[in-house]
């Protein structure tokens, strides 16, 4: 069983995952596969340092995360277009590492898995929730982002009630670790239902 993990920028995709991994869940993160790839010699480095140019580059050579952000954060015809250099390159990707049978229940945490189109590829949606006010407190906490950079950020994405009619499973993260354990672990026990 294959089921994908997503939800607005800090909403607590990852705390998912992690939950869905220690009861013995398989977990891809897309995000990390997506910074495989763009590393110097990788295919989407290849591509994106020849569409957005040699400034987006840190002084090691490789793509500077923060700059490109700036880039594409501000325009969504860039951010659309960067995603159409890498997407297919990440869904190939994972296609590989869930190939290679690492386990028989799989979990994926993609911020984009609607956008993407990838959504079709599993089995079951989870949309993960929460209020905004935790979501800017957690991403200027673990990424130091400005508030209204956040807030840039999250109006690019698909607004949540529009994924909401993706979702199979919703899972309100708003409260404490306790309340969302107890609900990944609702979800985990009807996995063979």
């Amino acid at each position: 069983m294959i089921i994908g993990i997503t939800g607005s920028f800090g909403s607590g995709k990852t705390t998912v995952s992690k939950m869905f991994a220690k009861f013995g869940a398989y977990a891809i993160d897309a995000d990390k596969v997506y910074h495989s790839l763009i590393k110097p010699g990788k295919s989407c480095y290849k591509k994106i340092v020849r569409y957005f140019g040699r400034g987006i580059l840190g002084r090691s050579g490789y793509i500077d995360k923060q700059k490109l952000g700036k880039v594409v954060f501000k325009d969504n015809a860039k951010l659309k277009i960067l995603n159409s250099l890498t997407h297919p390159e990440v869904i190939k990707e994972i296609k590989k590492i869930i190939k290679a049978g690492k386990g028989k229940f799989i979990v994926i945490e993609a911020p984009l898995l609607i956008e993407s189109g990838f959504y079709k590829q599993v089995d079951k949606v989870i949309l993960v929730a929460n209020d905004r006010e935790e979501q800017v407190k957690r991403v200027r906490e673990a990424r130091g982002l400005a508030a209204r950079e956040i807030f840039k950020r999250i109006r690019m994405q698909m607004p949540f009630k529009k994924k909401l009619a993706f979702a199979d499973f919703i899972i309100d993260n708003s409260g404490s670790k306790i309340d969302t354990l107890n609900q990944v672990a609702e979800i985990w026990n009807k996995r063979g239902a």
